[in-house]
């Protein structure tokens, strides 16, 4: 079923696009509570599920469990690079974690394998002030 696209959701949208890398729902809450907008965490859950499920948001888990969102730049299924510090979100390419992911299914008798791999790191900005 389509989503409605409500000026709730649009402006869920634009402020995840100003974010920088992924954010979470409470996050994002309290920069549209910050711009009196009146838009409820409830609203931000569900828009952000609705951009996730239809591609124009991309979602993962963090370290710790919770679930983060950024706006979709590359369609297709896609990895990323993030730094645990600032934020900053890199997306690549990975054909040796593809091969291997079909690979393995493969040899355990799994068809339509599906897999999510992200890497978290720090990035050379925040690694260098680390060192300083």
């Amino acid at each position: 079923m389509a989503q409605r696209n409500t000026w709730q959701r649009e402006r869920v949208r634009e402020e995840l696009a100003d974010a920088r890398g992924f954010v979470s729902a409470q996050t994002l809450h309290a920069a549209l509570r910050d711009a009196n907008t009146g838009i409820g965490l409830a609203t931000v859950y569900r828009a952000l599920a609705g951009l996730a499920a239809s591609g124009d948001a991309d979602s993962l888990q963090s370290p710790e469990g919770e679930a983060l969102y950024r706006a979709c730049t590359t369609t297709g299924h896609h990895h990323h690079l993030i730094c645990r510090q600032c934020g900053l979100t890199v997306e690549i390419a990975a054909t040796d974690v593809e091969q291997w992911a079909q690979r393995t299914a493969a040899q355990h008798g799994f068809r339509d394998a599906e897999h999510v791999v992200d890497i978290f790191g720090l990035c050379a900005d925040c690694a260098a002030a680390a060192e300083a």
